[in-house]
């Protein structure tokens, strides 16, 4: 899903008072770490996820493959924080980021 400049935008304001569902650590990614990322994407929507790790390549390559294998869209990146989205078919209206913000 490509994202518009505008919807961007939106949604970087909407996750600015949010605070990170997922953590990845030294361990990267692992079954567990993709199982609670596949559910906070599929409760909330819209998640904030912070990468522990101080290479600036090794993050973007976590955050490359956390999106390619949840089939979720980088939203922003900025430093150890990133913003993903992906949307569901039918949201709960009282944890989706995006229903309760719009």
């Amino acid at each position: 899903m490509t994202l518009t400049t505008a919807q961007k935008k939106q949604y970087r304001a909407i996750a600015h008072s949010l605070n990170p569902v997922i953590i990845v650590g030294d361990k990267g990614i692992n079954e567990g770490l993709l199982q609670e990322l596949n559910r906070a994407l599929d409760d909330h929507e819209l998640i904030k996820v912070k990468i522990a790790l101080n290479d600036r390549d090794d993050r973007a390559t976590i955050i490359d493959d956390l999106c390619k294998q949840t089939q979720a869209t980088l939203v922003q990146s900025i430093g150890k924080m990133a913003i993903i989205l992906r949307q569901t078919k039918k949201p709960n209206p009282k944890l989706s980021n995006l229903l309760r913000q719009l």
